[in-house]
């Protein structure tokens, strides 16, 4: 009876083990961000270097948008003041221009400030590169798309997610950044995943 117990413990320990608190790196990603080299609307230089450390969400915006981009600020902007209020701390945001011949560091500056981000909240957005590089940054590290305008359009087509980054630069998993059909944007699975990846640092 003692030895069957005994047996039942040490499975437990090891289910307990198997099943340790985290956040799970979805299938396709896993993979690590390319090394890259722009400049902030403050008009500095940002490298994949500076993201070491930190837990990055990170989105593809441009400022002339007309549909999804204005929804994706807001939600980023309700993620970060929800993080704030918990006092998660090393995390950032990091919105890659996909329209980096409009957007200047001094257009991304204003397009920021029509919102209500937090005090002291480390929010890079980015452009100084060609869109070549974003087409391909895009594609490569997020298996996204980034596609020109149509004839007669400045829209620019680009995908909608937030991808979780860990500490190493590590691609973790991605979430819709605005409401899709019936499904909300998912506030609390962003801060909580934030949260705990910044509190346990990665796998």
């Amino acid at each position: 009876m003692r030895k069957s117990i005994f047996i039942v413990f040490i499975l437990t320990l090891i289910l307990s083990a198997c099943s340790a608190p985290g956040v799970e790196t979805m299938s396709r990603y896993g993979n690590t961000v390319d090394d890259f080299e722009v400049t902030n609307q403050d008009g500095e230089t940002f490298t994949r270097e500076d993201m070491e450390g930190k837990v990055w969400l990170l989105d593809f915006i441009f400022t002339n948008c007309a549909t999804v981009c204005p929804p994706m600020t807001a939600n980023m902007t309700e993620v970060v003041t929800e993080l704030e209020a918990r006092g998660v701390e090393d995390y950032g945001v990091l919105s890659f221009s996909v329209d980096p011949e409009t957007d200047s560091p001094e257009v991304l500056t204003d397009y920021i400030e029509y919102y209500n981000v937090p005090e002291g909240v480390d929010w890079q957005l980015v452009t100084g590169y060609d869109y070549d590089f974003i087409r391909g940054f895009a594609e490569n590290n997020f298996k996204t798309i980034v596609a020109p305008p149509p004839e007669g359009s400045n829209q620019v087509t680009h995908g909608i997610s937030f991808y979780l980054i860990d500490q190493q630069g590590k691609i973790i998993k991605d979430y819709p950044g605005v409401d899709t059909g019936d499904t909300e944007f998912p506030l609390e699975e962003v801060v909580s995943d934030v949260e705990t990846l910044a509190e346990e640092g990665p796998k």
